[in-house]
C-alpha cells in the first residue's frame, strides 16, 4: 500500500474517530479524570508527554511530566490553535495537507509559529452542540501522540480500541 492510500485509509478512520468519540457532557471534572488516565497511558510506557485539555480557551486540566521542555507546551498551543481552526484532529489536517502536498503556510492568515498541523491534538464534540474543546499531549512522534488520545477516549467510551485505532 502506497502513502497517499495509507493517508487516506488514515483520514477515512480519523473521521470515523470524530464522529464516534463525543460527549454527552464534559465538565472540569471529566477533563481531570481523562487527564489523570491520559497520564497513566503515558507513564505504562515508560514515556513522558506533556497533557493539556481545554474549552475553548479555558484551561481545565494540565501536566507536564518529568522529561518534557518548554517546547512540549508551545506544540501543544500550535496544535490546538489548529483544531480550533478547523475543529478537526491535527493528525487529520496534517494529512490532509500531504495528500493535496500543501502546508500551513500555503492557507491564508495562518502562521506557522502559532499553527502546527501535527498529531496530538483531539477535538472535544459536545453531542448535539458541537465542537467544545480539545485534548491535547505532545512528546512522542505524531502517530503515537495522536493514537494514546484515541485510546483514551475509547477506554473512557467503553469502544473497543481496535475498532477505531489507526492500524500500522
Amino acid at each position: 500500500m502506497d502513502a497517499q492510500q495509507n493517508h487516506t485509509d488514515d483520514l477515512t478512520r480519523i473521521t470515523f474517530q470524530e464522529e464516534r468519540l463525543q460527549f454527552d457532557t464534559f465538565t472540569p471534572e471529566t477533563a481531570w479524570q481523562l487527564g489523570m488516565r491520559l497520564k497513566a497511558a503515558v507513564e505504562a510506557l515508560g514515556k513522558a508527554v506533556a497533557i493539556d485539555i481545554q474549552l475553548v480557551n479555558q484551561p481545565l486540566f494540565f501536566f507536564a511530566m518529568p522529561g518534557t521542555t518548554p517546547d512540549n507546551v508551545d506544540w501543544i498551543r500550535r496544535k490546538r490553535n489548529v483544531v480550533h481552526r478547523y475543529h478537526r484532529s491535527s493528525y487529520a489536517i496534517g494529512l490532509e495537507l500531504k495528500q493535496t502536498q500543501t502546508t500551513l503556510q500555503d492557507r491564508p492568515w495562518l502562521d506557522v509559529q502559532d499553527h502546527a498541523a501535527a498529531g496530538g491534538c483531539f477535538p472535544v464534540w459536545l453531542r448535539g452542540t458541537g465542537f467544545i474543546g480539545t485534548i491535547t499531549i505532545s512528546g512522542l512522534p505524531q502517530r503515537q501522540d495522536h493514537n494514546i488520545v484515541v485510546a483514551v477516549l475509547c477506554d473512557w467510551f467503553g469502544v473497543p480500541a481496535s475498532e477505531l485505532a489507526l492500524t500500522d
